[in-house]
């Protein structure tokens, strides 16, 4: 882009008071924007591994005291399960005690507990099955140190059986938009002792009732299974809610959690011209030697959010589709109907690749490169059944080319200008080179992701960044050739990226014609920090798959062709470049992004195949 988480009857009463007011609060499983619904006859322990945190979950209900509710408790494994038991007794006290003083609808409060309690009648122990005796005395840690068969939790008249490490969802949301045509799924799931893909998830579908409030007498339609859903028109206006029962390899399910949406399925935009586009790519790629190339600055949120991009960079586009939990249903939308074999994307906010792309386009495996300390960066998703990933490389350029000796003979020649050596270095551009084996064919693609500097007087940066690029790209290449004891019509390079740099600059010269001259004009883009004496050269016979294009890039500050993918020529033939949108439909809501246009920038796509050797 341009600009841019006890029993207690024994114990003294005094000590009752101090372990009372020292003890760590209860939070209650209702508070939470989801409900699990934890088994009445199970106590739930959770200590995550080289942790001394102990979470403590059950539900307690019993009729008599007219008491149904769920009780989760934060302790440590080295506390002695008898202070532990003293504050599940006092919390449950405390409940029984705020249900009786309750004031029934139409009456004065009730002062006198509907069943009095007293410290001996609340009883709160552990027990080992078939066993009278009450443990007492004991941490914890050795409580559990084999593990929780057998044990049993008493409270007053129900016994629990104690289950420990069970798989748990700690936390799961939906997101806020949810556009009808469009993929939903968790915008958050944290696990515990559980992995996703051993989980069970179900969705379903309501009209909020006409009080606004969802109950048990709500009548939910089931819509579909997994964590994913595609949803249709006939989901407008309705409510979701996912039940999602957590999983582990072993085969074990723990409890059921729910989740609704906090507002229901509104409708999505039609006729999204990537929609078009997708017709070009139906399918994946049946042929073993080709190869369906991605490349696509996704805007990242932090360079949309806020009010400068909101006043000055797009206040053309609706405030609603800038925000990134409308945009990244479209993205993930587009990015699935092309079918890719490999996706180079850029400005990729960490956690859309944590929460959303990782999970989403889960026929892939993705590698994420911030850019920096920035929360944003350079990402390479591969088709798992289609690639190996060998080795991956992360160039930081910055803090990189003063000291990697393969740069020293370009750094000699640009560092006496000390404006422009601490310019350069002080960037947090960074390059993702992947080498990828083919699995079908063997053969090799090494692939390179970047995103250069911006600035409008920064044509020789870039130019210089590209330049240090390449040179690192031909060190890995004729290193992997060596080392494999490969051809190099076995291993093929693809550069992809956000180039910041329109075809007349020097960046397309060089990658096209392989060289660039001292005097070329971008040298002198900063008078200050101009570089003298300096040409550059590259080995590659590389192309440009998708051309030059009038804009890849469309605003009404700036519209340019400033993204490429490269191809080395005399390795791979070009099948087909998908046709980019028209200045029609990007200037029809004045430019991009838009409610149909998720990014600034738009994807470019095309196939190649490997030539015949």
């Amino acid at each position: 882009m341009i600009g841019k988480f006890i029993h207690c009857c024994s114990l003294h009463s005094l000590v009752y008071q101090q372990l009372r007011a020292t003890a760590l609060s209860t939070s209650l499983r209702s508070l939470r924007p989801h409900s699990t619904a934890v088994a009445m006859d199970k106590v739930y322990l959770r200590n995550a591994q080289n942790t001394e945190e102990l979470h403590i979950t059950f539900r307690y209900a019993n009729q008599g005291l007219k008491l149904d509710r769920s009780f989760n408790f934060c302790r440590r494994m080295s506390e002695r399960v008898d202070e532990a038991l003293l504050r599940i007794r006092n919390n449950v006290e405390k409940e029984l005690t705020k249900k009786s003083k309750k004031k029934p609808k139409g009456a004065a409060a009730v002062e006198t507990p509907l069943t009095p309690i007293t410290p001996n009648e609340i009883v709160v122990e552990f027990r080992r099955e078939g066993s009278e005796e009450q443990i007492l005395g004991v941490t914890f840690e050795e409580l559990l140190k084999n593990s929780a068969d057998g044990l049993k939790l008493r409270i007053h008249d129900t016994n629990f059986d104690v289950l420990l490490n069970q798989p748990w969802i700690d936390s799961v949301q939906l997101p806020s938009s949810i556009l009808a045509g469009f993929p939903v799924y968790p915008l958050k799931l944290e696990l515990e002792f559980a992995s996703r893909e051993h989980s069970r998830a179900e969705w379903y579908r309501a009209v909020k009732p006409a009080n606004g409030i969802f109950n048990e007498k709500t009548s939910w339609e089931r819509c579909a299974e997994g964590l994913i859903y595609q949803t249709s028109s006939s989901d407008v206006d309705h409510h979701l809610k996912l039940v999602i029962r957590p999983g582990n390899e072993q085969g074990i399910l723990g409890p059921a959690t729910e989740c609704i949406s906090k507002l229901p399925v509104q409708p999505g935009p039609i006729d999204c011209p990537f929609e078009q586009r997708h017709q070009y790519t139906k399918q994946p790629l049946s042929d073993p030697n080709a190869i369906r190339v991605v490349s696509y600055n996704l805007l990242a949120d932090l360079y949309a959010d806020g009010d400068y991009a909101r006043k000055t960079l797009f206040p053309y586009c609706a405030a609603n589709a800038l925000k990134i939990d409308y945009r990244k249903q479209l993205f993930i939308k587009e990015l699935l109907g092309y079918n890719a074999d490999l996706m180079c994307l850029q400005e990729v906010d960490l956690k859309i690749f944590e929460h959303d792309l990782k999970h989403v386009l889960h026929s892939f495996t993705g590698i994420m490169t911030p850019k920096g300390t920035c929360a944003e960066g350079i990402a390479l998703f591969y088709r798992s059944t289609r690639f190996e990933l060998v080795k991956n490389y992360v160039l930081h350029l910055g803090d990189n080319i003063s000291t990697l000796p393969v740069f020293t003979p370009l750094w000699n020649r640009i560092k006496s200008n000390e404006q422009l050596a601490k310019r350069i270095c002080e960037r947090s551009t960074t390059l993702q080179l992947s080498l990828l084996q083919v699995k079908e064919t063997g053969r090799y693609v090494l692939v390179a992701n970047t995103h250069l500097y911006f600035h409008p007087d920064a044509d020789h940066i870039r130019l210089l960044q590209i330049g240090f690029s390449l040179i690192f790209v031909e060190h890995i290449y004729k290193q992997v050739i060596k080392e494999r004891n490969i051809t190099s019509q076995n291993i093929g390079l693809i550069f992809c990226g956000d180039f910041n740099s329109v075809p007349e600059c020097g960046i397309y010269k060089l990658m096209t014609e392989q060289f660039v001259g001292k005097d070329f004009v971008d040298w002198s883009s900063n008078e200050e920090q101009a570089v003298k004496d300096v040409e550059l050269r590259q080995p590659f016979l590389m192309s440009s798959a998708c051309g030059t294009p009038p804009y890849t890039n469309y605003t009404t500050l700036f519209a340019a062709c400033l993204d490429y993918i490269f191809y080395q020529s005399d390795c791979f033939d070009l099948l087909q470049s998908v046709p980019l949108p028209t200045l029609e439909q990007l200037s029809e809501n004045e430019a991009i992004p838009s409610i149909k246009f998720p990014s600034d920038h738009v994807a470019l796509v095309a196939d190649l195949a490997f030539k015949s050797c």
